[in-house]
């Protein structure tokens, strides 16, 4: 997943105190985009808009091994293609895509950077959650893409699917939640609002933990999750 922000210096800042991140500048070919490290491994990146008019968002990637055969689905499912295919130095190459909703998600062909090296673990990916009009709609759609990993009998619990109007407004239009897992969603929530941001949603209970939504101090907004 990765953040895109109108000032990265400011958002090493605020995620760097938030959650102990350290930062690596890449290499000149990969632009002025930082991966962001816990304990030595990435759990993140932040990225500069290129374009004032783009959202400050956090996106979440999906690992396509071949990107092509899942972009047709996109399209056959009712959905669009926002950025093409494009190839990130020597990490991969990634497709940014929206679901028939418009919520807004990414598919990542592994080269060099096969994906987090953390998770579910303080300061680290834990859940991504997508807020929907419809649900039902939505199961069949990234059924349609990534059954197996979503449905089989090995799939993982790191996705889920719920109406926006269980946490949020119901004007809020669809779009995906990352989560940072933490020891304790209150404090963390605490911590964020000194360092600039604001609470969205105060904490509140799901299956898989405690939950607040928090904006950051340039409008990215994300979760923190207590297990």
């Amino acid at each position: 997943m990765d953040a895109q922000l109108p000032d990265v210096a400011a958002g090493r800042r605020f995620y760097g105190a938030l959650f102990g991140w350290e930062f690596e500048q890449r290499e000149p070919s990969y632009g002025r985009s930082v991966l962001a490290r816990l304990d030595g491994e990435p759990v993140a990146a932040l990225t500069p808009k290129t374009d004032g008019r783009m959202p400050t968002v956090w996106t979440v990637y999906f690992a396509a091994p071949d990107p092509a055969p899942l972009t047709g689905r996109v399209l056959a499912g009712g959905g669009q293609i926002v950025a093409p295919a494009a190839g990130v130095g020597g990490l991969g190459t990634a497709v940014l895509a929206a679901d028939p909703e418009g919520a807004v998600f990414g598919l990542w062909q592994p080269a060099g950077r096969a994906g987090f090296g953390r998770r579910h673990e303080p300061g680290a990916f834990g859940w991504a959650q997508l807020y929907t009009r419809d649900t039902e709609a939505a199961n069949a759609f990234y059924g349609s893409l990534f059954h197996d990993a979503l449905f089989g009998p090995d799939a993982r619990p790191d996705f889920g699917r719920a109406p926006v109007a269980d946490v949020f407004p119901a004007e809020m239009p669809p779009h995906f939640l990352v989560h940072f897992v933490v020891e304790r969603a209150g404090e963390a929530l605490d911590a964020a609002v000194a360092l600039g941001g604001r609470v969205q949603v105060p904490p509140f209970e799901t299956s898989y933990g405690t939950v607040g939504v928090v904006v950051d101090d340039q409008g990215a907004s994300f979760a923190v999750l207590e297990r």
